[in-house]
């Protein structure tokens, strides 16, 4: 069957994403034991990943939980979004947005409140692709099938149609349950050439 898009996973893929240990640095800072700060705020998390808040709830929740002020909720946050926009994985990125028009392009991303914002502003994703499917704006992440179906549809493919690029081996494993031909990115060589070998062979067939 011919190939007709190309979907990547952002964090660890099209972002660098090394941890960067602004959270140890915050239970330094407050006098929390190690691993206090996720437990504190295990319900944030949960929340602003699976879109039940909004960026704004997620601030003022930190801010109530941890007790911080507004200049320290803006530094905090300025931690946490170093880390989670890494570094912009710029070979990668060129090379999927070179892959337009003759493929249709999406990006499905397990993400967090304020993601598609700060994503925007930093790296310009939705100007290189057709489509941004984020977790938390649908309620769904990997690996749940829907999402994987979702991104499909709204791209107006097959699963078979469809190679997806990401750095979980399960993601990739629930990708392929669903029909879609899986990558596991290990680095852009790498991921390059399985792109182009699927690429060729479903030219070739």
């Amino acid at each position: 069957m011919a190939i007709r898009a190309v979907v990547f996973d952002i964090g660890g893929v099209l972002e660098i994403t090394p941890k960067t240990g602004w959270e140890e640095r915050w239970e330094r800072q407050l006098n929390l034991s190690p691993g206090e700060l996720d437990q504190r705020l295990m319900s944030v998390w949960l929340d602003g990943s699976s879109g039940r808040i909004s960026e704004e709830q997620v601030e003022s929740g930190i801010a109530d939980i941890l007790g911080l002020d507004q200049a320290q909720v803006e530094e905090f946050m300025r931690d946490l979004w170093d880390e989670y926009l890494g570094t912009h994985n710029t070979e990668l990125a060129s090379y999927f947005a070179g892959l337009r028009p003759r493929y249709k392009t999406g990006i499905l991303s397990n993400s967090f409140a304020g993601a598609r914002r700060k994503e925007q502003e930093r790296y310009g994703f939705g100007d290189i692709c057709d489509l941004i499917v984020y977790s938390h704006e649908e309620g769904i992440k990997k690996p749940d099938s829907r999402i994987y179906r979702l991104v499909c549809e709204r791209l107006g493919v097959q699963p078979e149609e469809t190679v997806f690029l990401d750095d979980v081996p399960q993601a990739i494993e629930a990708a392929r349950e669903v029909g879609m031909r899986g990558i596991v990115f290990q680095n852009n060589a790498q991921a390059i050439a399985e792109i182009e070998s699927h690429l060729a062979r479903a030219a070739a067939s």
